[in-house]
């Protein structure tokens, strides 16, 4: 059964509980991977941890789908799919125009951050419109996984763990303190940059879902009918 409050609304709380349980704990069992050098294909240490099989990057096209089906269940899916799809879209090519501008312009690494900072927080604030429920509850799983990560970074870069937690991108970084280096390579990408990823590209899974399970409904319809 969907989870959902007495006044029927779906409680976003109960609906992340497990997936966010889940998360963090494939988040231990990653840092644990990387700290006693297991198998770099399933726990990649390297900047960025690129690729790694044991990584909470591909949870998120599984839980939009989750999410897409127990809010459709409980009759909070999207007005119009299309729109959804439309609105993924154009934070995608947000997302792409702002990587587009750094690369040409040659820009100082702050300032590229700044923009990769500012073209990620428009993205999110386009995807709440289309299918609010859905963005309320990828907005919450996101900082559930997220935040955990954030905080490992602070850790990993002030001890220096040699964890894919701690590695700057390579030719990136210079002189500066631990806590700038956690700002710029840790906080900002993991509260902001990440948020984005796990809203848009759950919502076109969501989106997917909510689009089957519409089609699906008519076909039942349909055959009912006759």
């Amino acid at each position: 059964m969907p989870a959902t409050t007495s006044e029927g609304r779906v409680s976003i709380g109960k609906l992340i509980l497990i997936p966010a349980l889940i998360t963090l704990a494939i988040t231990a069992i990653r840092l644990v991977g990387e700290l006693q050098h297991w198998n770099p294909t399933l726990f990649n240490p390297a900047a960025g941890g690129g690729g790694a099989l044991v990584g909470i990057t591909w949870l998120v096209p599984i839980f939009g789908i989750y999410f897409a089906v127990r809010l459709c269940g409980a009759g909070a899916g999207p007005e119009r799919v299309g729109r959804v799809f439309l609105f993924v879209l154009l934070a995608i090519i947000i997302m792409v125009a702002g990587i587009a501008i750094v690369s040409v312009m040659k820009l100082q690494p702050a300032v590229v951050g700044a923009v990769g900072a500012v073209s990620a927080l428009v993205s999110i604030l386009i995807m709440a419109k289309p299918w609010p429920p859905l963005f309320k509850t990828l907005l919450a799983y996101g900082y559930a996984a997220r935040i955990p990560v954030a905080i490992l970074m602070l850790f990993a870069i002030h001890g220096k763990w040699g964890t894919h937690y701690d590695a700057a991108p390579p030719g990136e970084l210079s002189e500066m303190s631990w806590l700038a280096e956690w700002l710029r390579y840790g906080a900002i990408p993991q509260l902001i940059g990440w948020i984005a990823f796990t809203i848009i590209v759950g919502s076109l899974f969501g989106a997917i879902t909510a689009a089957l399970m519409k089609r699906s409904k008519t076909r039942e319809h349909a055959a009912t009918a006759s």
